[in-house]
């Protein structure tokens, strides 16, 4: 495989890094952490015009065709950016779309999801924050007018603003727990919903979902009936990969940084970055990103290709989650206390990269995966 960007990869990158630096600058960073809806129309409008809801949505559906490894590229670039939006939720939820859904459900909502009309996200962790099919516990069952759903999803991203959620629930009591999951397409607006947000280091917008009584018609089931769990397995792994995409580009911003600040901040009479010690943290930061960027675009390659990816993606979540939360506490260290405050712009990567770390898995999540996947 080759790691080097095509042209296309390129404009794209320069256009994703010119467009967030102008319409979404830090301060407008900040403001979306403190606002309760942390969405702006205008900005996911603009969004949608230059392709990117659609960028990996077939052309047949109104979108771009792309693969997945464009999509990387676009990612790390919000990264670096501390986009604050739905887009993430958003294709995640396309990923399990083109995988499950009939070809009416594909047309429907897939040419909604690529002009921008409509935002999507993934309702499957709960109490137990487990990514295992035994995690999930929420129950769908059937009624004359669909089906019936009641329970608890915790820790969705971006639920206050989506329009529908894609829900993992239990359909058969008593199968094994991977063989009795459905999902379903609930509209945000149904009765018995309620979303409570949750307070969280990095103000990204989690939220918990009460479903109590929720009416799904029978033509909103994505899938077969009890065999949901493949894709929901599948969408994960890209979902993983797809997060950290996210983590280098804010791991790229902080070493970036770090090296700029360590050549003009001085002591005794020296700039920082003459001393050892500095010169070790910004060569061991800059070289652990290089081997965790190979990981996730290996992994990222697997998907693009349809090769099977579960141990790759896993191992580049493993590593890459690590590499982020080291390289912001390094940028922690050589910037001093300041980092760690709000008013710093240090401080948004630092809190992101704590949050990252158990999404889609945590470190030693992933390393059993990885162990499973190797036949242990």
């Amino acid at each position: 495989m080759d790691f080097a960007f095509t042209e296309e990869q390129e404009i794209l990158r320069k256009m994703a890094r010119d467009f967030l630096a102008k319409e979404f600058p830090k301060t407008l960073v900040r403001e979306m952490e403190e606002d309760p809806i942390g969405f702006r129309p205008d900005i996911w409008k603009k969004m949608a015009e230059l392709g990117w809801m659609g960028l990996i949505i077939p052309e047949e559906y109104g979108g771009s065709s792309c693969g997945f490894v464009d999509l990387i590229v676009l990612l790390e670039e919000m990264g670096r950016a501390c986009l604050v939006s739905p887009f993430l939720s958003t294709a995640i939820c396309t990923f399990l779309l083109l995988d499950a859904g009939s070809g009416e459900q594909k047309r429907e909502w897939l040419s909604k999801i690529a002009s921008g009309e409509k935002v999507f996200t993934l309702a499957l962790t709960e109490p137990s924050a487990s990514y295992n099919a035994s995690g999930v516990s929420t129950k769908a069952a059937e009624d004359k007018d669909g089906y019936i759903i009641n329970g608890t999803k915790l820790f969705v991203h971006d639920a206050q603003v989506a329009d529908y959620f894609l829900c993992a629930a239990r359909t058969n009591l008593w199968s094994p727990p991977e063989e009795g999951i459905t999902v379903f397409l609930v509209d945000a607006r149904s009765q018995g919903i309620k979303i409570t947000p949750l307070p969280t280091i990095a103000d990204d917008k989690q939220n918990e979902i009460l479903f109590e009584r929720v009416t799904v018609p029978k033509g909103n089931m994505i899938g077969e009936l009890n065999a949901g769990w493949p894709a929901v397995k599948k969408t994960l792994d890209r979902a993983a990969a797809a997060k950290c995409a996210e983590m280098i580009g804010g791991a790229d911003w902080t070493v970036e940084n770090c090296v700029a600040y360590a050549r003009e901040r001085t002591q005794f009479d020296k700039p920082i970055g003459s001393f050892g010690i500095i010169q070790h943290y910004l060569a061991e930061m800059w070289a652990e990103i290089g081997h965790a960027r190979r990981l996730v675009y290996h992994a990222g390659w697997l998907i693009e290709q349809g090769l099977p990816c579960a141990k790759e993606s896993a191992m580049a979540k493993a590593r890459m989650s690590e590499v982020y939360r080291h390289c912001t506490r390094m940028g922690v260290q050589i910037f001093g206390g300041i980092g760690t405050t709000r008013e710093h712009d240090m401080g948004l990567y630092y809190r992101r990269a704590r949050q990252a770390l158990p999404l889609f898995g945590s470190p030693d999540f992933c390393r059993e995966r990885v162990a499973c996947e190797m036949g242990f």
